[in-house]
């Protein structure tokens, strides 16, 4: 079983973009809104380095963007 969680924020195209890609694969996921969330807004920033999202932890590797390919990928591994 893959933990999969997705960082987002309110207003985010391709975070959207994102939870349809995981939705069409039925890839169960945590959605975690930074926006409302500024605590974790602050991990994540601390966590990887970067401000923009969507974020992606699976199995503890981080898949930065709208990216299916690195997602998939990461969900083999």
């Amino acid at each position: 079983m893959n933990n999969v969680t997705v960082y987002t924020t309110t207003h985010c195209p391709f975070c959207a973009m994102l939870k349809n890609f995981l939705n069409g694969q039925n890839i169960p996921y945590r959605e975690v809104n930074v926006e409302r969330d500024p605590a974790m807004m602050r991990k994540l920033v601390a966590t990887t380095g970067q401000i923009g999202v969507p974020q992606t932890e699976i199995n503890g590797k981080w898949v930065i963007g709208f990216d299916p390919e690195g997602i998939m990928q990461a969900l083999q591994n």
